[in-house]
């Protein structure tokens, strides 16, 4: 069965000759010796798929009788430590957790739950909700309940309950149809009626709403990024803008936001190793490329200007060369 985290455009491929009490072994070694021994550890994980990972960590815990990313946690630090961990972190636990450090604390990290949110598919988001009950005993739709509000929380809630249509048929009348109702909920009216918006741009599939988007243009003579910039506001218009660009092209929302964590003074590793590491079987390949497109230089060059060390070295080898 193919797993519903693994694309075509990854940079991370299944490791041939796969063999995960070697593995596990030669990772044993590594951090048991005196001084740890990052090479191997970098070369190993980089170079196994999750799956793959997932395999060489119970293989470990029965060679070590202790659980490969609480090692990992001990023996490393910093954040080549945050991104060795969640190497080994299965992908539905791994956003379950970025999602409870959104919510976590002062404050909520919106940008990171938008991303999240808007990027997974239905069917991932479900199994991130199942992750997260089981690791915080709260689900998640409470925990966003608790942490936002009014029609941006309303949206958040669709999304995290993983409703989105997946089908790739796309239906013109349906589109039409959709497009008038937006254009009736904003630029038509006086006042914005968000739940319009919330259930079109939430329910319909990607391909579905690209279409709806060129006929809201033939409708309206504007994009609908335009119209939703001048009828909402707030963290509600940040997520619906989120929506469309990635209906449009996911890669390409994906390297903005890999662009803004890595330009500037200073860099946003949270934003920096979830997308690695969450999008390295997925597309990160179309990343690069978009990436490329938006900035002018490589992603692969970005990371080594602004990283160093053990951390520099493990996210080229995720990158996987230079564009």
């Amino acid at each position: 069965m193919a797993s519903i985290w693994v694309g075509k455009r990854g940079t991370i491929r299944d490791y041939a000759g796969f063999n995960p009490s070697v593995d596990a072994e030669a990772i044993r070694k590594a951090i048991r010796g005196i001084g740890t021994d990052e090479k191997t550890l970098i070369s190993i994980l980089t170079e196994r798929t999750n799956a793959q990972r997932q395999l060489i960590a119970k293989e470990y815990q029965a060679l070590c009788g202790k659980e490969l990313k609480d090692d990992l946690k001990g023996d490393l630090s910093g954040h080549f430590k945050h991104l060795m961990v969640a190497l080994v972190t299965p992908p539905a636990v791994f956003d379950a957790k970025q999602l409870k450090k959104s919510m976590k604390g002062m404050g909520t990290n919106e940008d990171a739950l938008i991303e999240i949110l808007t990027t997974r598919t239905s069917k991932q988001m479900q199994e991130i909700g199942h992750a997260y009950y089981t690791a915080y005993k709260k689900s998640l739709g409470d925990e966003i309940s608790s942490e936002t509000s009014g029609n941006f929380r309303k949206a958040l809630l669709i999304l995290a309950n993983g409703r989105r249509d997946e089908s790739l048929k796309v239906d013109e009348q349906l589109a039409r149809k959709d497009a008038q109702i937006l254009y009736n909920a904003g630029e038509k009216r006086w006042g914005t009626d968000e739940d319009a918006f919330t259930d079109i741009l939430c329910l319909r599939s990607f391909p579905q709403l690209k279409l709806t988007f060129d006929e809201y243009r033939n409708i309206s003579q504007k994009d609908i990024e335009d119209s939703i910039k001048g009828e909402l506001s707030g963290h509600f218009e940040d997520l619906l803008l989120a929506i469309v660009r990635c209906a449009r092209n996911t890669p390409a929302f994906l390297a903005e936001r890999l662009y803004r964590a890595l330009k500037g003074a200073g860099t946003d590793e949270f934003t920096l190793n979830r997308i690695m590491v969450s999008r390295s079987e997925i597309d990160l390949l179309d990343i690069r490329a978009e990436f490329k497109k938006l900035s002018g230089y490589s992603l692969y060059s970005a990371i080594k200007s602004d990283t160093s060390g053990d951390y520099e070295i493990t996210l080229l080898k995720i990158c996987g060369g230079d564009d």
